[in-house]
C-alpha cells in the first residue's frame, strides 16, 4: 500500500486556519513564530483573527495555506510518503514536507512568488474561469480558436478545468464553452490569470530567487504540475518550478500518474478537504483522508 501526501493551493483558506496546530504542538509553534520573522509582519494574527479580507490578500493567503500545510506535516503521526504533489502553491509545500527545501527557504520563496504575482496582476488585469462539463480537448480547442490570451491552466479532475487569460478573452471565451455544451462557465473571484503567459514577468522574477536557492535530495519522489511525473533530481525539480508559474497545472494527469505507480491511499495536508474531493472524481476507488 503507497501512500500520496497531497498540498492544496490557493482557496483552500478560512480564518482560524491553523490555531490548533499552535497551541497543541511545540513544533508547529515554531515555525510560526519563525514565519512572522521571516515575513515580517504577523502572518499568525491574520490567520487565527483577520477577517476573510486580510486573509484573502495574494501576499498573505499563499504564506498561511504554505506554513498551515508544513507546519501539520510537521507534526504528522507517521509522516512517511511514498510519493508527494502539491497543487500549484502546494507544490512548495510538498518540496518542504519532502525535505527537498528548508522551510525558511521554502517560506522565502511562496513569499516571493506571491508578490511577484501580485505586481504581475496589477500590470496586467486578468482573471480565470472555472468550466465544468465539457471535455479537456473541447475547452483546448476553444480557448486555441480565440484571438486573445485564453489558456488551459488548472486540469482539476475529469469535467473540470479553469482557464486563464485577459478580460476580454476570458469574457468571450466563457460564451464560446457554453455554446460547444460546457454546463458551466464561471468566472472565478480571483485578482489575475494565473499559470499563463500572463505571470511571465513574475515567472522571470522568481526564477532569480529559485536559482539562488538550495534544492537537495528529498525522502521520496515529487510529481510535479508542469509535467505530472515523478522527479527526484534537484536540479530538474528546480527546472520544473520555475515553469509552474505560466504552464497549467496538471493535477488530473498527476493524480493518474501516481496511481499507475501505485498510490493507493490520498492523505491531504493543509487546510481543507478539496483536493481529496477531486482525487475521489478522478478515481472513484481511491482511499482519500485528512492528515492526523
Amino acid at each position: 500500500m503507497k501512500k500520496a501526501y497531497v498540498f492544496p493551493g490557493q482557496g483552500s483558506q478560512f480564518v482560524g486556519m491553523g490555531k490548533d496546530l499552535y497551541e497543541q504542538h511545540v513544533e508547529a509553534r515554531q515555525l510560526f513564530d519563525k514565519a512572522n520573522e521571516i515575513l515580517g509582519f504577523n502572518i499568525t494574527e491574520i490567520m487565527f483573527n483577520g477577517t476573510d479580507e486580510e486573509l484573502k490578500q495574494t501576499k498573505v493567503t499563499q504564506p498561511a495555506i504554505f506554513l498551515h500545510s508544513v507546519a501539520q506535516a510537521a507534526v504528522a503521526k507517521d509522516f512517511a510518503p511514498d510519493m508527494v504533489a502539491g497543487h500549484s502553491l502546494g507544490e512548495f509545500s510538498a518540496l518542504v514536507a519532502s525535505k527537498v527545501l528548508s522551510f525558511e527557504d521554502g517560506l522565502r520563496l511562496v513569499s516571493k512568488r506571491a508578490l511577484a504575482m501580485q505586481a504581475a496582476c496589477e500590470a496586467n488585469p486578468s482573471t480565470m474561469a472555472a468550466i465544468l462539463g465539457l471535455e479537456d480537448e473541447k475547452v483546448e480547442e476553444v480557448c486555441a480558436s480565440i484571438d486573445e490570451v485564453v489558456v488551459a491552466a488548472n486540469y482539476n479532475c475529469p469535467g473540470q478545468l479553469v482557464i486563464s487569460g485577459s478580460n476580454k478573452g476570458i469574457e468571450i471565451a466563457c460564451e464560446k464553452m457554453k455554446e460547444a455544451g460546457a454546463k458551466r462557465a464561471l468566472p472565478l473571484p480571483v485578482g489575475g490569470a494565473f499559470h499563463s503567459p500572463l505571470m511571465k514577468p513574475a515567472e522571470e522574477e522568481l526564477a532569480k530567487a529559485i536559482e539562488e536557492t538550495t534544492f537537495s535530495q528529498g525522502i521520496c519522489p515529487i510529481y510535479q504540475n508542469v509535467d505530472a511525473q515523478p522527479h527526484t533530481d534537484p536540479a530538474e525539480i528546480k527546472e520544473n518550478l520555475i515553469k509552474q508559474l505560466t504552464a497549467p497545472v496538471r493535477w488530473t494527469q498527476s493524480v493518474q500518474q501516481m496511481l499507475a505507480d501505485g498510490a493507493t491511499h490520498f492523505v491531504e495536508c493543509g487546510p481543507g478537504k478539496v483536493l481529496q474531493g477531486l482525487v475521489k472524481k478522478i478515481e472513484r476507488t481511491a482511499e482519500v483522508s485528512s492528515v492526523e
